[in-house]
């Protein structure tokens, strides 16, 4: 029975017993087996989502930096000290179900985990687990604050109080926005106390914006503002070197009549009376 795909593509760098097991399998599988793949540092920037691996080949896997699910194939009988690395360990004889569905899960957990994390910073938001999370510290925060804080960190410009309120906080405009103001205290006031930062969220008359992004973006305004003085800059160049080379191909046939024009003004003159004679 044929297995519904998800688009997924599993490196397989295993013993040829193995490889040959799993070449006529492929069709069962709800996932993509690539059973040639041979290049061992392009893991990351090619669209694979997990690697399995036999115990021979672990050694060599464990020093690959492979951030993805690490999935072992191990015979009863053999331990293997490299264990640790691998996100799934499976033993032989395959359970084909229970094989095709735990690679797919893996799979699906990473991704799912994958992109619930946002950096921040040096913080990461954790919006599955909500928390802030900042080397070995971790701050427990609201689901509107972690919607708030994804706000502040995809906005190109600082929030102003109107639209948290209304969009963050669902409240109507004509709530007062010190009610904006007293929520986002409580929240810099808990990363203050936990972290020690009391610059993680920046204040202004525009609005709120974290700080270093508020910076960035002032560095990309100031980038923008010195490219368009320059391309200006290089415009009016090219507009006074285009006015210099008329007004030097003016003075030029200007020049060239002047001294020569009387010469072909005699030579078609007497040429004109040598025809008509």
């Amino acid at each position: 029975m044929h297995k519904e795909n998800y688009n997924i593509n599993i490196a397989c760098f295993c013993n040829k017993n193995i490889l040959s097991a799993l070449e006529e399998l492929k069709s069962f599988f709800g996932f993509n087996l690539l059973l040639e793949h041979k290049n061992l540092n392009n893991l990351e920037k090619e669209n694979i989502h997990a690697i399995i691996s036999d115990i021979e080949n672990s050694k060599k896997l464990s020093f690959l930096n492979f951030k993805k699910p690490k999935i072992l194939i191990q015979e009863y009988g053999k331990i293997t000290q490299t264990k640790d690395i691998f996100s799934l360990i499976i033993k032989l004889p395959l359970n084909l179900v229970q094989f095709n569905q735990d690679v797919i899960n893996i799979c699906k957990r990473f991704e799912f985990k994958n992109n619930s994390l946002i950096n921040i910073k040096d913080y990461i938001l954790d919006k599955n687990e909500r928390v802030i999370k900042k080397n070995n510290l971790y701050l427990k925060i609201t689901e509107k604050e972690i919607n708030f804080l994804e706000n502040l960190h995809s906005s190109l410009k600082p929030l102003s109080r109107e639209f948290i309120l209304k969009n963050i906080w669902n409240y109507s405009t004509d709530t007062d926005t010190h009610t904006v103001e007293t929520h986002i205290y409580r929240l810099r006031q808990k990363i203050k106390d936990k972290f020690k930062d009391g610059n993680f969220i920046k204040n202004s008359k525009k609005g709120y914006s974290l700080w270093k992004k508020e910076i960035f973006l002032q560095k990309i305004w100031w980038q923008k503002n010195i490219e368009n003085a320059l391309l200006k800059q290089k415009k009016e160049k090219a507009v006074i070197a285009e006015k210099n080379l008329r007004k030097s191909s003016t003075n030029f046939l200007n020049n060239f009549w002047w001294h020569l024009g009387p010469f072909f003004q005699t030579f078609f003159k007497w040429k004109t009376i040598y025809i008509t004679v």
